[in-house]
């Protein structure tokens, strides 16, 4: 289930543009291999991130993974829901388990970022 209105990194982030400001989470396929999500690390709204940097972690039974910026932006909003239920992630990763919404600086930068068909093909290759 990876829904085609989203752009993808190859580290597991999708993003969702509307006008200036994008939504960013993790995939289905991200959570599927963390396991059960128990804490999450957000940014501050504020805080000014360029593509590529990390903007916080997630933690699992498994391991902590890093979260990485899929464009550069400055942080509006982060999901506070998360703070006292990160499971919604594993529940709804591309609905209510949202981690922070930007402002984008550089909307050019999109244009790297993968289509669900490249990200379904991506995950599909790294499984071989």
């Amino acid at each position: 289930m990876t829904p085609d209105d989203l752009l993808y990194t190859k580290e597991h982030e999708w993003l969702r543009i509307d006008d200036d400001t994008g939504i960013i989470g993790i995939t289905s396929h991200a959570q599927d291999e963390l396991g059960e999500i128990v804490y999450v690390e957000l940014p501050k709204p504020g805080a000014k991130l360029n593509s590529g940097e990390t903007f916080g972690s997630v933690e699992s039974v498994k391991a902590v993974s890093e979260l990485y910026m899929p464009v550069s932006g400055e942080v509006v909003e982060v999901n506070d829901v998360l703070g006292t239920s990160p499971e919604k992630i594993n529940e709804d990763p591309y609905g209510s388990g949202w981690m922070i919404r930007i402002r984008l600086t550089n909307k050019e930068e999109t244009g790297e970022l993968l289509s669900a068909e490249e990200y379904n093909s991506y995950t599909a290759e790294a499984k071989e």
